[in-house]
């Protein structure tokens, strides 16, 4: 499964919206109705999926899907393509 994909899965079930709202552009909290916690409970599951850690000012810097795209390659995590 793609990199890509994988994330779009992991928002859509933790924020409980479809994959037409997932666009690279949507922001988690204007588009996709995200609160802090529902931030913080995505974030703790990418992690867990992609063994990484996100610092708490680079979670200040992620506010789109594209955010967290960037995010995971900089981290050095592979899209699989599986």
């Amino acid at each position: 499964m793609k990199l890509e994909d994988r994330i779009i899965e992991i928002i859509m079930e933790q924020l409980n919206v479809t994959r037409e709202e997932c666009v690279s552009e949507a922001s988690f909290i204007n588009d996709l109705g995200a609160d802090s916690l529902d931030l913080v409970e995505l974030i703790m599951e990418m992690e867990e999926t992609f063994d990484v850690t996100v610092s708490d000012d680079e979670l200040e810097k992620v506010r789109t899907i594209q955010d967290v795209f960037d995010f995971l390659k900089r981290k050095g995590v592979k899209d699989t393509g599986i």
